[in-house]
């Protein structure tokens, strides 16, 4: 009786913690190109230091305020080059900011392994900062800003993970890839492929910013790369023996937890998007 009343309680916080990040997220988005960044800006930024404190939970010691500044400057960086407001010259400040690292570490006297710090910080801005930098070369085409396309993305991401985690709990018997996380099935993943591919087809058919091939194979990008996204963050958790990335979404974790899938499959999507 209490396990089907605290499942029950747990479903019931997913889904108004679910409900009201949507709500948050796609009035942003929708709105301008500049609710666009700030969410983007935000989400990026807790999504670094959840990383940084995970790393650091193992012993580690990486720059945590100077990664998650770098990390957000390229995000804004790339924001303001891809809109056309700086010219691409300025990315050059990027190996700049990332040089001082070298610098900083001399100062800091707790470090033992400084290169393994700084090594643990590139990590963060490239696992992290970098992904989310590239969805600005998605969703802003000639400098135009097309709110459809980040909003597909976000939709097929969680659809995928929707349809996977229904399809899992009711019908999940084969395990995907035991020994880094048992709970997830074929059957889950198929289940978050059905239903990703099927919001596909409905961004499709009321958004022409791209073609019905184009809308499928990023459906199809995610829910490969998102699954290996979902996996990696997995083993790292494993790796430090924890559950969740964090506690800050009721229900859900941390944002690592709901934008894992994201981190991988964006580079793939930003490729996709920029040749085809």
């Amino acid at each position: 009786m209490r396990s089907a009343l605290r499942r029950q309680s747990e479903l019931k916080q997913r889904i108004i913690a679910a409900l009201a990040g949507v709500f948050v997220i796609l009035s942003a988005i929708i709105w301008s190109e500049w609710g666009y960044f700030a969410i983007f800006f935000l989400i990026c930024m807790f999504s670094m230091l959840e990383f940084y404190k995970l790393l650091g939970l193992d012993g580690n010691l990486p720059l945590k305020s100077y990664g998650t500044f770098n990390g957000l400057f390229m995000f804004t960086l790339t924001f303001l080059v891809t809109k056309g407001i700086i010219p691409h010259e300025y990315y050059l400040l990027l190996f700049l900011g990332m040089s001082v690292a070298y610098v900083i570490i001399l100062y800091k006297k707790k470090s033992e392994k400084p290169f393994s710090s700084i090594a643990f910080t590139f990590l963060g801005i490239i696992y992290v900062g970098a992904p989310f930098s590239l969805l600005n070369l998605s969703i802003v085409i000639d400098g135009v800003y097309h709110y459809e396309i980040i909003m597909g993305l976000l939709f097929i991401l969680w659809s995928s993970d929707t349809g996977a985690y229904f399809a899992g709990k009711n019908f999940g018997k084969t395990p995907l890839f035991p020994r880094v996380s048992p709970k997830k099935t074929w059957e889950g993943s198929v289940g978050g492929a059905l239903l990703a591919l099927s919001m596909a087809l409905v961004f499709a058919y009321y958004f022409d910013v791209l073609e019905i091939w184009q809308w499928l194979s990023i459906a199809f990008i995610i829910v490969v790369a998102g699954t290996y996204g979902d996996l990696i963050e997995s083993l790292f958790k494993r790796s430090i023996q924890i559950k969740d990335s964090g506690d800050s979404i009721p229900g859900h974790g941390g944002f690592l937890d709901r934008f894992d899938g994201l981190l991988i499959a964006s580079p793939f999507i930003v490729v996709f998007i920029n040749f085809f």
